[in-house]
């Protein structure tokens, strides 16, 4: 049977998994992946440990597909988006550290633009908002601050890419710098009408064009990871962003359809069709998947904060050593006592956009404990989630009947109901909740000729549905105590 090694190489972890015809996973290995913090505001992670890892957990898996009688035709990758390296074009190696997408440096390029009235500018071109989430503020402080690294990158030494770049550079020993639009279109720099990098935005941020990677579809045939990397030479056939391959993954290939993704953080992606949707709530407009010819568009909504504040709790707090732990505390409590969380590690995403926010737990008492804390993390991503929601069927026009979920967190019940109480709307879980990987794979297949088109790919199982039960005075007065949360934690410059 022929098969796809999906590598899914997410913020907190990496992962490779066998994804065979019918579209089960046959095999799989992972690696937790850690980050560094510097300063306040920034975080990094080792781009050779991730290259190491990716090498590993591949090699690992392709083993266990061998073993089986597997035949692996192709790759396909998916990445966490906007987190970026820079290397030397020479001898590969990076030039820093990779500079994640939680990274908060940028933010005051991204404030001086905003004063200087260019926001509308740049969302007109590149569909975003001007926020340090993105790469090309990072990117342009990173230019600014190394020295003799931006006469470098205008001589044409250094190369740029986000995570799914760079891998395709190191499988190819170098032979193909390449991204594709969905990774392209989160860097600020890329004009999603056109399909191009923008010579505008770029002139702003100040990054030369000579350090930039061609952009190709999704599924187009990206190179050949050499035979000395994973033992064998296989074809990378199919990358995207990790949200936009589990919109793919999650089958919403329609307009209408919604995906909502709980990994380190939650990303909500509503498919808009073959035009793009303007947002009047701070949503973004990006690029769904540019795939078999032509190009979707998507609305998305960015939680910064969702696995990553159980994290926190385990590694920070030391309130659980388990993610699964979360579950039974939260069920231990009739309710959150008035207790609330605003996990604003990094500022605040959709509909806010505030980077200057800061976490918040308020509502205290000498009661309050350990379940109080961990519940009000849980709660705080169904709350999130609500006004993604909202702003999407607000912008669009379409009604969003059912929320398909994905993610590690999606296996915790107890949340999976508590948002279909505050969303007022039937939740959906898979289940293989390996949504990203899956959406990686079905680019890959497709273009290997596995599948005859995306929607041919097979359906995912289902594993679940969540009923709305909350009386709706209860999810109001649950939904009151949020914003009123929220309005304490932002900082009075972005109200």
């Amino acid at each position: 049977m022929k098969s796809i090694l999906a590598i899914d190489q997410g913020t907190t972890s990496t992962r490779a998994l066998i994804i065979d015809a019918n579209g089960q996973v046959a095999a799989r290995a992972q690696v937790e992946l850690p980050q560094s913090y510097p300063r306040p505001g920034w975080v990094e992670h080792d781009p050779e440990t991730i290259w190491r890892d990716v090498v590993m957990t591949g090699s690992q898996a392709l083993a266990e597909a061998e073993a089986r009688g597997l035949n692996v035709a192709a790759i396909g990758i998916a990445n966490q988006r906007e987190t970026f390296v820079l290397w030397d074009r020479s001898s590969g190696k990076p030039v820093h550290p990779a500079i994640v997408w939680q990274d908060r440096r940028g933010a005051d390029l991204c404030d001086k633009f905003a004063s200087e009235g260019l926001e509308e500018e740049v969302c007109a071109i590149s569909g975003l908002v001007l926020d340090s989430y993105f790469s090309a503020s990072k990117l342009a402080w990173l230019l600014d601050t190394m020295p003799g690294l931006r006469q470098n990158a205008e001589d044409g030494k250094i190369a740029f890419g986000t995570i799914d770049c760079y891998l395709l550079w190191r499988l190819t020993r170098g032979r193909v710098h390449a991204t594709d639009p969905t990774n392209a279109a989160r860097t600020l720099l890329f004009d999603i009408a056109r399909m191009d990098w923008s010579d505008d935005l770029c002139r702003l941020f100040g990054v030369p064009r000579a350090i930039l990677p061609q952009v190709r579809d999704n599924d187009a045939q990206f190179g050949v990871a050499d035979a000395s990397v994973l033992g064998k030479a296989i074809p990378v056939m199919g990358m995207a962003g990790d949200q936009q391959a589990a919109l793919i993954g999650q089958g919403c290939l329609s307009p209408g359809r919604v995906k909502i993704t709980y990994g380190t953080g939650a990303f909500g992606l509503m498919h808009t069709g073959e035009s793009i949707s303007r947002s009047r709530h701070r949503l973004l407009s990006t690029v769904a998947y540019r795939a078999e010819g032509r190009t979707c568009y998507a609305l998305e909504g960015s939680i910064f904060v969702a696995g990553a504040g159980v994290q926190w709790l385990r590694d920070r707090l030391g309130i659980i050593a388990t993610a699964e732990e979360t579950e039974a505390l939260a069920r231990s409590l009739p309710g959150n006592d008035g207790v609330y969380l605003v996990p604003a590690f990094a500022g605040l995403g959709t509909p806010h956009w505030d980077s200057a926010a800061r976490a918040l737990l308020c509502g205290m008492t000498l009661g309050t404990g350990a379940a109080h804390v961990a519940r009000a993390l849980l709660e705080a991503v169904a709350y999130q989630s609500e006004e993604l929601v909202g702003a999407m069927r607000a912008d669009s026009g379409l009604r969003a009947d059912l929320i398909r979920i994905d993610g590690g967190m999606a296996q915790n019940d107890w949340l999976c109901q508590f948002l279909a109480d505050v969303l007022a709307l039937p939740i959906s879980r898979p289940a293989n909740v390996e949504s990203t990987a899956l959406g990686a794979a079905f680019l890959a297949g497709t273009s290997a000729g596995i599948w005859s088109s995306l929607a041919k790919v097979p359906a995912p199982d289902h594993d679940a549905d969540f009923e709305p039960t909350l009386d709706q005075s209860d999810r109001a007065c649950l939904l009151g105590g949020w914003r009123d949360a929220v309005a304490r934690a932002r900082h009075p410059a972005y109200q």
